[in-house]
């Protein structure tokens, strides 16, 4: 039986498995997927597994998605823009690289009917699925993207990729029509990213990649101050979905159900 694997650290609140799980079992697919906490010094001998077939396929999360890129022997194009990395497949005998948040992120927008012309985005984090976003932005036409890492080197080189960013000090706040927060930063929860939000208008736009738990502290903050919240959730469904069809050639449905067994 074939194996896919989730690899991350933290890895407990991935609902990968269960999400995939549910569209093998669906598609009558013969296959299992699991996931798998690792370090970094684990990295190339998981991806060798791969090579030898041990392995089918992965997906990357925290903090691996740009970790992984010197022990693959391909990128497809959108993997070599963002230089991240959340799907892995073997195809002919070389293992290789793909990148299917940029469309995960540009669909759950679109699941939600949000336009993002001429928006100011304010992104906060520097890391692996951060340049991915950077990218759906651009081709969703936003007029402006700021951004603040508590690590300002990483901005700085994110800067080096998409040279018209406007990089913001770490804690400070800057006018915005949407705030993305790409940072683990509510995981846990204790986790709490401390920004003023009192001064600026509601209504605005707060959306937070993380999926799990449903609704972090930043999102509940910003909603009891009269703002818009999304959570993660469509963006992980639809880059499993891209990721699904590239390893089994089968693109599954996303319905109510899918999202239900997700709650």
């Amino acid at each position: 039986m074939k194996k896919y694997f989730v690899i991350g650290d933290p890895i407990d609140h991935s609902l990968s498995p269960k999400l995939h799980n549910y569209w093998l079992k669906e598609n009558n697919i013969q296959a299992i997927y699991d996931k798998k906490k690792i370090n970094k010094d684990e990295i190339k001998n998981i991806i060798k597994d791969v090579k030898d077939e041990k392995i089918h396929g992965l997906n990357v999360t925290v903090p691996f998605k740009n970790l992984v890129l010197p022990f693959l022997d391909q990128l497809t194009p959108k993997a070599i823009m963002t230089q991240s990395v959340n799907t892995i497949f073997k195809e002919a005998d070389e293992v290789i690289g793909d990148n299917t948040d940029i469309g995960g992120f540009d669909l759950s927008l679109k699941y939600f009917s949000e336009d993002l012309k001429n928006k100011k985005i304010f992104i906060l984090g520097a890391g692996g699925v951060t340049s991915s976003i950077i990218l759906a932005l651009k081709n969703s036409g936003v007029s402006k993207i700021f951004l603040s890492n508590r690590t300002k080197e990483k901005a700085e080189n994110l800067k080096k990729i998409h040279k018209d960013l406007e990089i913001i000090e770490w804690g400070r706040i800057t006018d915005f029509d949407i705030i993305i927060n790409t940072t683990s930063l509510g995981l846990k929860e204790e986790d709490e990213i401390k920004l003023d939000l009192s001064k600026l208008n509601s209504n605005k736009l707060f959306y937070d990649v993380i999926y799990n738990p449903d609704k972090t502290k930043f999102l509940e903050k910003a909603e009891k101050l009269g703002n818009r919240i999304l959570n993660g959730k469509m963006m992980f469904i639809y880059q499993a979905q891209l990721s699904f069809k590239i390893w089994h050639d089968v693109l599954p449905e996303v319905n109510d159900k899918v999202i239900k067994i997700l709650n």
